[in-house]
């Protein structure tokens, strides 16, 4: 595996490197990483995977600092996954400037769900990878599902400003007991890891109402968060949305998506399960 640092690199062994897929990660890499790399093996000759704390989605009092880095055990299991570069740039090759001048700015949805509670999170997102894609230029990126207000933010930013990649989603990778696979299940306590598949159980049980044909959202949505606080999680969203456009759900919706943020403890998880129903 080649390591690359500079964007002048990168772009000088992209011009030879034929149909490539793209994987962008924060580092700190767990089994559901993995799994989009495996993914990407499947859509290209060459894979890409970056490596970047990206400062510009971290909000005021949020873990940037803290945010574990994890260099040569990301870079073990990059090679052990086949991959045939990771792109692993400072913050003075992406930003040169103190301040970032002009970023991509996603619509409404930004502010809604994840992003009520953090604030220019997925204006930082949708920038950086703007970056990103511009560097690598690959032919398809892959991004997990668990992510789902990401993964539509940049599905929506790709199809409106004509970027000519394919975007694959991945499911979710999911430990024995459910819980979403993420970098920030190693905050948990060990007493809090055994209470954390919790937010799933509640997500796949509105699932089941669902599918049975239930149309009581609100209810739904409330049963949960109910069950979540009394064993000491603090709800910052429990919602049924459109999976198409993530607007309001609306009675009778035939695909919809649950999802849910919540801290336990210190820790905020995200998860969401796709319904459809026929």
């Amino acid at each position: 595996m080649e390591i690359i640092r500079t964007i002048a690199d990168m772009r000088a062994w992209r011009k030879t490197a034929g149909r490539v897929a793209f994987v962008p990660t924060m580092g700190n890499l767990h089994a559901g990483h993995l799994a989009l790399v495996r993914e990407a093996r499947q859509q290209a000759s060459k894979v890409v995977v970056s490596i970047f704390v990206n400062r510009l989605q971290f909000g005021q009092g949020e873990d940037f600092g803290a945010y574990p880095r994890t260099f040569e055990a990301d870079s073990q299991k990059l090679i052990d996954a086949g991959v045939d570069v990771l792109f692993f740039p400072d913050e003075q090759a992406l930003y040169p400037r103190v301040k970032q001048d002009f970023n991509v700015e996603p619509p409404h949805i930004q502010n809604e769900l994840c992003g009520a509670f953090r604030p220019g999170h997925f204006r930082g997102v949708a920038t950086v990878v703007t970056k990103l894609f511009n560097i690598v230029e690959p032919d398809v990126a892959c991004f997990g599902k668990k992510d789902f207000q990401q993964l539509h933010i940049i599905r929506a930013m790709v199809a409106d400003l004509d970027v000519d990649i394919e975007i694959k989603g991945v499911d979710t990778g999911r430990a024995e007991d459910g819980l979403a696979l993420s970098s920030r299940n190693g905050y948990l306590s060990p007493a809090e890891r055994a209470e954390a598949p919790r937010l799933f159980h509640n997500l796949d049980a509105i699932r089941q109402r669902l599918l049975a044909g239930d149309s009581d959202y609100a209810g739904m949505e409330q049963a949960a968060r109910q069950d979540l606080e009394a064993h000491g999680w603090q709800v910052d969203y429990i919602e049924v949305r459109q999976a198409d456009t993530l607007e309001i759900a609306h009675a009778g919706e035939r695909h919809v998506v649950v999802l849910a943020a919540a801290r336990l403890g210190k820790t905020r998880l995200i998860d969401n399960v796709d319904v459809r129903r026929d």
